[in-house]
């Protein structure tokens, strides 16, 4: 063609820029591994040396592994169980106000986590009700075998999930809300000439299409709420045994002067997210074939 010119030097620019930001990424994590490997042995004989095995036999480590992996599944159902509409609602709808419901559930992702973590706190201890605050309220809501003495709130578990749903769940919903206006409405109107419902064309058609949005919402969901620090800090707290988690398990030991163990936890934290992150576009790359990505 005349007058073509060669691509190559555009895409060695954005290779170029690619590349130095993956190059940061890696070379970060090789620090990291570097120093903890090199500095903490597998095992010790000498008890007041830190080791590997010294880390994973500490009850507050195991408890934070196990609490991590908890609250960061139950946060990740409930922003899609929340994103799931509420990205739908979104990009199908137009209603009154619409611009600035847009605008608040974007309100968590560019607030300060710790900012975060204080209007919870103030929510639940200091917004006062008729007799009490909030969660004095909660606290007298009894549900047998589930909360027999009551809800109970900040500075417990269900705090934990709570801070980190807040944050993930606005992720979500921005994917969600994403992954439905790259999905035509045609396949539902077609459904529902047909007789389907709206709810019935929504379950039977779109939830099938948007399936490879709603695993990556999932997916970032889970692994922002195991990165979320700010908001558990101010409102659930770093209990040892009752509210620590892993990001809590890395402020705690670096706030003691043990830089090594706030490594290590910090490593096993970048494994899990990989592990996650792979598994789950494995999984989507096998069932690619037999789902319809709009």
């Amino acid at each position: 063609m005349i007058g073509a010119r060669s691509d190559k030097p555009f895409l060695a620019a954005i290779g170029a820029l690619a590349a130095m930001y993956l190059l940061l990424i890696v070379m970060m994590l090789v620090a990291d591994a570097i120093y903890g490997f090199g500095v903490v042995p597998f095992r010790s004989d000498n008890p007041d040396q830190v080791s590997l095995v010294s880390i994973f036999s500490q009850k507050e480590v195991i408890n934070s592994i196990k609490l991590t992996l908890y609250s960061c599944t139950i946060s990740a159902l409930l922003s899609i169980f929340v994103a799931v509409p509420t990205g739908y609602l979104l990009s199908r709808y137009n209603f009154p106000g619409k611009l600035l419901v847009d605008a608040i559930l974007d309100i968590p992702i560019v607030l300060p986590p710790l900012v975060v973590g204080l209007s919870l706190l103030l929510l639940f201890n200091h917004l006062p009700t008729k007799d009490a605050n909030f969660e004095d309220m909660l606290n007298d809501f009894k549900v047998p075998f589930l909360f027999p003495k009551g809800i109970e709130v900040t500075h417990n578990v269900l705090g934990v999930i709570l801070a980190q749903f807040s944050v993930a769940c606005a992720f979500s919903v921005r994917t969600m809300r994403n992954t439905f206006d790259q999905i035509s409405p045609r396949t539902e109107q077609v459904a529902q000439t047909l007789g389907c419902s709206r709810a019935r064309a929504f379950f039977s058609v779109v939830v099938p299409e948007s399936w490879r949005g709603i695993s990556t919402a999932g997916t970032l969901a889970w692994t922002r709420s195991m990165g979320e620090f700010g908001p558990i800090l101010v409102f659930a707290g770093t209990i040892p045994n009752k509210t620590e988690v892993l990001s809590s398990t890395v402020y705690l030991e670096i706030t003691t002067g043990s830089l090594e163990t706030a490594v290590i936890v910090s490593l096993m934290m970048v494994t899990i997210a990989i592990v996650v992150l792979v598994a789950v576009r494995m999984w989507d790359r096998r069932n690619e074939g037999g789902l319809y990505h709009g």
